[in-house]
């Protein structure tokens, strides 16, 4: 038995760890062998933590618990919470997860009760990396490319990460689609990463066309993001986007650039330009884009709706 205690505000990096400790299940019964579970309430959550596997061999729970930070544990419960965790099946390892949204700035309250108990066992906070700490992302995108047997320009790396952003999901695929390009040769240039790779500022042309208006050209920038993105990439890298607008929007006369980029997470060059552009732009706007944004996301994720392409462009059209 072992139990992690993943969190911050990256879900990729959580993600993987995730994937780490299911390689180690039995392939065959993993549906009886793997389950998630979403802020369960506490009787249902001690029940969990006490489960017994079956003849299937090991067994893995993810517990998502963002939640629980929110409320309070009485003595007893937490109590009952720490006894279940030390005494637990030895065949069952538990993973708490607690993602935080990205670009929110928040933290976990390290001076509670559970976050304590947690901390106790493998704990590892999965924080998204600043996009003006360009080293470190540059480190990461070099490290992330020699584990897919791909080659890497420096000047391809510095593009990559300008047109990208700081999301590593994101940068992710684009190296999978930039392994798949290169092929035989396997060397990303900084010339196939402007050709193939999604570029924020074109994601910043498209909405702005939508900003005044002028939906037609808003349409054929959105068909050339296809050619280059699933809908649903393009939807996830705007609301990211958009996130950082608005609080751009809304604080550009009370922050400097620089404390700004250390809201967003983004490098002081790349607010000074989101600045300038948004001069124009509506903050009620912005808000109502990305309304439209989410709700078209609930549809398409709860299975509410199945045509993805026109889901986001009526959201996009609204």
């Amino acid at each position: 038995m072992a139990v992690y205690f993943f969190y911050g505000d990256e879900d990729f990096n959580i993600e993987k760890e995730i994937d780490k400790l299911k390689s180690g299940l039995d392939k065959n019964f993993l549906e009886m062998s793997f389950k998630t579970y979403d802020n369960p309430k506490f009787p249902e959550l001690v029940s969990i933590l006490r489960s017994q596997p079956m003849m299937f061999g090991k067994m893995l729970v993810v517990i998502n618990c963002l939640d629980y930070f929110t409320k309070t544990f009485d003595d007893k419960q937490i109590k009952e919470i720490e006894a279940a965790l030390e005494n637990n099946n030895e065949n069952l390892d538990i993973a708490f997860v607690a993602a935080l949204p990205r670009d929110g700035g928040k933290k976990l309250d390290s001076r509670k009760k559970f976050f304590k108990i947690l901390a106790k066992h493998n704990a590892k906070e999965c924080a998204a990396i600043p996009s003006y700490k360009t080293a470190e992302l540059e480190d990461w995108v070099k490290r992330s490319a020699k584990s897919k047997s791909l080659k890497i320009n420096p000047d391809a790396v510095t593009a990559l990460i300008f047109q990208v952003g700081n999301s590593l999901r994101q940068l992710d695929g684009e190296l999978e689609k930039l392994k798949l390009m290169c092929y035989p040769d396997n060397v990303a240039t900084k010339e196939l990463v402007k050709e193939i790779c999604i570029s924020n500022e074109d994601l910043f042309a498209f909405s702005d066309y939508l900003m005044v208006g002028e939906k037609d050209k808003a349409l054929l920038e959105y068909r050339k993001l296809l050619e280059k993105k699933y809908p649903l990439e393009i939807l996830s890298t705007l609301q990211t986007m958009l996130r950082r607008w608005i609080i751009i929007k809304a604080k550009a006369s009370e922050l400097t650039p620089f404390e700004l980029g250390k809201l967003t997470g983004q490098h002081e060059y790349v607010v000074k330009l989101s600045i300038q552009k948004l001069k124009k732009t509506n903050l009620k706007d912005l808000v109502n884009m990305k309304k439209n944004l989410t709700e078209a996301e609930y549809r398409i994720k709860s299975g509410r709706s199945f045509n993805v392409e026109d889901e986001v462009e009526n959201a996009f059209l609204k």
